[in-house]
C-alpha cells in the first residue's frame, strides 16, 4: 500500500512538447521589450510558465476524441444538450447559458442585474469581477474573514465570508442596492483559499434571512470540495460528487470560467437556478457572445468542457493535483521562503511584503519580484498585489491591498516535481539577494485592469 503522503498522477504521459530555456542576456532584453510586464513576453520566450491555470491545462484522451463528436449548428446543436446535461448533473442548475470564458459570463450577468450605485458584497473579488462590477459604476464590497490576511496563519478555511462584515455591509448599503452577494470559490486574490461548506450555508440562511440572492463564482469549485472533504471533519466520508450539490444548492447561479477546473483552453458559462434571471441574461448573451446554445464556444469546445466537468471532479486526479500544489509549497517553505500557507488548490502565493520588505507598495514589490524570477530562471508568474488592485475610481489613488503577492500558478496536468524543484531553487537564489532586488514605476497606464497592459522601468 502507498503512503498516505504519495499521491501520484492518475494518468500517463502519451505527448510532448519540448521547452527552451533562453540565455540570461536574451531574457533581459525580452524583459525590456515587454516594458517590465510578463504578459507583455512572447511564450516561447518563457522556459516555465506560471502565469495562470487559465487555459493551459492538458486535456485527456476523452476531451480530445469528444471534440471529434462537435457539431457546429448554428441553433440547438447536440453539443449545447450534452454540455447543458452535464452542467445539471455536475451543479444542478437547470438553466445553462454557454460564453466563450469566464469575464464573459460576468459581462452578460452583471449586465442584466447590476445598476449605478449597486454594491455588491463578497469574498476577495478578483480583477476581472471588480473591474466588471466598477465599469457599471458599482461598488464590490470585501468581506473575507481577517484571518485570510494574514499569510501565516494555518487556517483552513481562509476564503470563508465574514458574517458581521457581510451585515455591516447590508444594513450601510441597504437590500435594495444589493442584486446578489458572491462567494468566490476558491478565493483566488485571497490566496486560492477554499470556503467551508458551513460558511456557505450560513451565508446562504443570511441571504435568505434578507431576501438576498446568492451566486458563486465557481472557476474552482472542484478544488474547493476537495477542501472541505479533507478540512471539514463533517463531509470527511462523503463523496466529492455530493460535496458539490452541496456548494450550489442554495445559490441562484453562478458563473464559471472552464479554463480551471473544467480542464479546456475556452469556455465559460452561467447556470442559474431563476428563469426570470435566466429569460434577462439570454437578451444580453445574445448580444455579447452568440445564440443561446453556442455562446461563443464551438460545438468542439462544447464537447470537451462537457468532459471535463466530469474529470475534473474525480477524487484521484484532484488528489495528485492538489498534493503537487501542497508539496511545492512546503518545500517552498522548508526553504524560508514566505508564501500564504496553508498552500491552496491552484497557486503558491509569495508574500513580496515579505521577501522585498524594503519596496513600499507603491513600487509595486511583487511585479519586481516577478520580473526578478523570469530574469533568473525564464519562469513567468503573475502579480496579485497593488499593480492589479487598479486605482480607487472615486479618488484615483493607488489602492495597496492588505496582500501584496506574487503568484506561481499551476496548469493542471503540465508540470511534474522536478520543474517546481528547478522554481523552487531560482527562489532560494533570489532570497539570498533579495536587498538588491529594486522597484518599478509606471512608463505607460492603463486606465482599467491596467496589469494586463501596463509597462514600467525600475527605480534607479
Amino acid at each position: 500500500m502507498l503512503p498516505a503522503s504519495a499521491n501520484p498522477e492518475p494518468y500517463r504521459i502519451k505527448m510532448v512538447e519540448p521547452i527552451y530555456l533562453i540565455p540570461r542576456e536574451d531574457r533581459e532584453l525580452a524583459l525590456l521589450e515587454a516594458g517590465l510586464n510578463v504578459f507583455n513576453l512572447h511564450a516561447e520566450k518563457v522556459f516555465i510558465d506560471l502565469l495562470t491555470d487559465s487555459g493551459t491545462g492538458a486535456m485527456s484522451e476523452g476531451q480530445w476524441s469528444a471534440m471529434f463528436q462537435g457539431d457546429e449548428s448554428y441553433a440547438g446543436s447536440p453539443s449545447y444538450h450534452r454540455l447543458r446535461e452535464a452542467v445539471r448533473d455536475v451543479m444542478g442548475f437547470p438553466f445553462v447559458l454557454p460564453t466563450h470564458q469566464g469575464r464573459a459570463a460576468e459581462n452578460v450577468l452583471h449586465s442584466a442585474m447590476i445598476k449605478p450605485g449597486d454594491v455588491i458584497p463578497g469574498n476577495s473579488h478578483f480583477d476581472t469581477t471588480k473591474a466588471h462590477i466598477e465599469y457599471r459604476k458599482a461598488h464590490a464590497i470585501d468581506c473575507t474573514i481577517d484571518e485570510c490576511f494574514e499569510p501565516e496563519i494555518e487556517h483552513p478555511f481562509k476564503g470563508n465570508v465574514d458574517l458581521e462584515k457581510l451585515d455591516r455591509s447590508v444594513e450601510e448599503h441597504g437590500v435594495d442596492k444589493i442584486p446578489f452577494v458572491l462567494i468566490t470559490v476558491t478565493n483566488n486574490s485571497g490566496g486560492g483559499q477554499p470556503v467551508s461548506l458551513e460558511n456557505i450555508n450560513a451565508v446562504a440562511d443570511y441571504c435568505e434571512s434578507k431576501g438576498l440572492r446568492l451566486m458563486i463564482d465557481c472557476a474552482r469549485f472542484a478544488e474547493n470540495a476537495w477542501f472541505i472533504k479533507h478540512r471539514e471533519e463533517a463531509h470527511r466520508h462523503r463523496p466529492i460528487e455530493d460535496i458539490i450539490h452541496d456548494i450550489f444548492r442554495r445559490a441562484t447561479g453562478c458563473t464559471m470560467s472552464a479554463k480551471k477546473d473544467a480542464i479546456v483552453n475556452i469556455g465559460g458559462f452561467i447556470a442559474l437556478r431563476d428563469e426570470e434571471i435566466y429569460e434577462q441574461c439570454c437578451t444580453y448573451n445574445i448580444l455579447f457572445e452568440g445564440y443561446l446554445t453556442y455562446g461563443g464556444m464551438s460545438g468542439r469546445d462544447m464537447e470537451a468542457l462537457a468532459v471535463g466537468l466530469q474529470e475534473g471532479t474525480n477524487e484521484s486526479y484532484l488528489a495528485a493535483r492538489i498534493g503537487q500544489v501542497r508539496r511545492f509549497g512546503d518545500a517552498l517553505t522548508d526553504a524560508g521562503i514566505p508564501i500564504v500557507r496553508p498552500p491552496g488548490g491552484h497557486a503558491i502565493y509569495l508574500d513580496a511584503k515579505k521577501f522585498l520588505p524594503h519596496i513600499d507598495q507603491e513600487q509595486f514589490p511583487a511585479q519586481a519580484l516577478v520580473c526578478e524570477l523570469y530574469l533568473e530562471a525564464g519562469v513567468r508568474a503573475v502579480e496579485i498585489g497593488t499593480v492589479l488592485a487598479d486605482r480607487d475610481p472615486d479618488n484615483g489613488n493607488n489602492r495597496p491591498p492588505k496582500l501584496e503577492l506574487m503568484r506561481l500558478t499551476i496548469p493542471r496536468r503540465v508540470y511534474t516535481d522536478n520543474h517546481f524543484a528547478y522554481v523552487r531553487d531560482a527562489l532560494v537564489n533570489l532570497y539570498e539577494r533579495r536587498d538588491k532586488i529594486r522597484g518599478l514605476k509606471f512608463t505607460y497606464e492603463p486606465p482599467i485592469l491596467r496589469h494586463f497592459r501596463a509597462r514600467f522601468d525600475w527605480i534607479r
